[in-house]
C-alpha cells in the first residue's frame, strides 16, 4: 500500500516523493473491523495465537488481544458493569481484566511457548451476545503438535467478534 506526494518548484523542477506502507499480516488477520487486529474468523486467530506462541513473540499476544482502548470504545458501554447502579469504576474493571490476562498470558508462555501446534480446530463453550460484539468464552484449540499427536489447548480465554472481525477478548483461563 502506497500514496504519492507530488509538488512543483519552479526553481528545482518536479519533486516526486514516494511514501509506502507495508503491513505484514498473519493470513486471515487484518479485517476491517474498529478494533485492530482483527481476523476474519476464530480459526484464523487461533492460528496467529499459535505462531505467536511457537515463536515467543509477547508483542504480537498483545497486540491480537483487545486494548485498553478499544475496551473502552467498543466494549465498556455495553457491558452491566458499566451500568451506574453497579458504581463500578472503568478503571477498576478494566484493570482488573487486565492483570488476570497479563498473569494467563505469562503462564501460558512459559508452558507453550516455542511449542509447535498445527491447528485443527476452535470450539467456545458459549457465546454472550451484547449490543454491536459478542464474547465467544472458554475457547479450546484442538491442535496437532510435533509428534502429530491430535490434543486440545486452552491458551487463551476468549475471542471477541465485533463487525466481522475476531481478535482476543482474554488471555484468562479459569
Amino acid at each position: 500500500m502506497g500514496f504519492f506526494f507530488v509538488s512543483f518548484d519552479p526553481l528545482r523542477g518536479l519533486r516526486v516523493a514516494v511514501v509506502s506502507v507495508s503491513i505484514v499480516l498473519t493470513a486471515g488477520c487484518g479485517t476491517p473491523s474498529p478494533l485492530a487486529n482483527t481476523c476474519e474468523s476464530p480459526e484464523a486467530v487461533a492460528r496467529a495465537v499459535l505462531e505467536a506462541i511457537q515463536a515467543r513473540d509477547r508483542a504480537r499476544l498483545d497486540g491480537l488481544a483487545l486494548s485498553r482502548q478499544e475496551f473502552t470504545d467498543h466494549v465498556w458501554p455495553s457491558l452491566p458493569a458499566a451500568r451506574p447502579e453497579r458504581n463500578l469504576p472503568f478503571s477498576y474493571v478494566w484493570g482488573d481484566l487486565q492483570q488476570k490476562s497479563e498473569l494467563s498470558l505469562s503462564s501460558m508462555l512459559h508452558a507453550h511457548g516455542g511449542h509447535r501446534y498445527d491447528l485443527v480446530g476452535v470450539s467456545f463453550e458459549d457465546v454472550t451476545p451484547y449490543a454491536g460484539y459478542r464474547v465467544h468464552r472458554k475457547a479450546t484449540f484442538r491442535v496437532r503438535n510435533a509428534a502429530g499427536t491430535d490434543a486440545e489447548v486452552r491458551v487463551i480465554g476468549s475471542m471477541i467478534e465485533k463487525d466481522g472481525g475476531w481478535k482476543v477478548f482474554s488471555y484468562v483461563v479459569n
